[in-house]
């Protein structure tokens, strides 16, 4: 069995194939973009300058020296995570109802919730030690999720 190719007739076709490719490249980035551009926008203008704010007040007391101002960073984060939950309209009583949820629609903020345990632990354990570099770590795991949510 051979097989023959007519390669007049592959040429022919050619400029369709790849008008086709490229639209197809075309259309998925304009759909990524149409996407970051939502993303960016479901936040009021004024909770979204709000939240900024508060962000760079936390990375201040991140950088502040002495475990109280980190275990402060680390809360307030929390916090900070949560109001953006609750201005998306994300059903729930507790912002860990609230992750629950949200990991539905992003499944890259579960890795948010062993920051959301160290809060827990901070908040519920009088005894518990917050080393420096674990707070850095839980602060830029909440980082991530608010940047991937836009709302910093």
């Amino acid at each position: 069995m051979t097989l023959t190719i007519d390669f007049i007739s592959v040429w022919r076709y050619l400029p369709g194939i790849l008008f086709a490719v490229v639209g197809i490249f075309l259309f998925v980035m304009i759909v990524g973009k149409v996407r970051n551009f939502i993303a960016s926008h479901r936040f009021e203008r004024n909770d979204l300058e709000a939240m900024r704010r508060r962000w760079r007040e936390i990375v201040v007391l991140l950088k502040a020296p002495g475990e109280v101002s980190h275990k402060l960073a680390i809360i307030e984060a929390d916090k900070l995570l949560d109001q953006a939950l609750k201005s998306l309209a994300m059903p729930g009583e507790t912002l860990g109802e609230r992750l629950k949820f949200v990991c539905y629609k992003h499944p890259e903020l579960k890795e948010v919730w062993w920051a959301h345990r160290i809060r827990n632990q901070l908040v519920h354990e009088a005894t518990y030690h917050l080393d420096g570099g674990l707070a850095y770590k839980a602060v830029k795991q909440y980082g991530r999720a608010l940047r991937r949510l836009g709302a910093i």
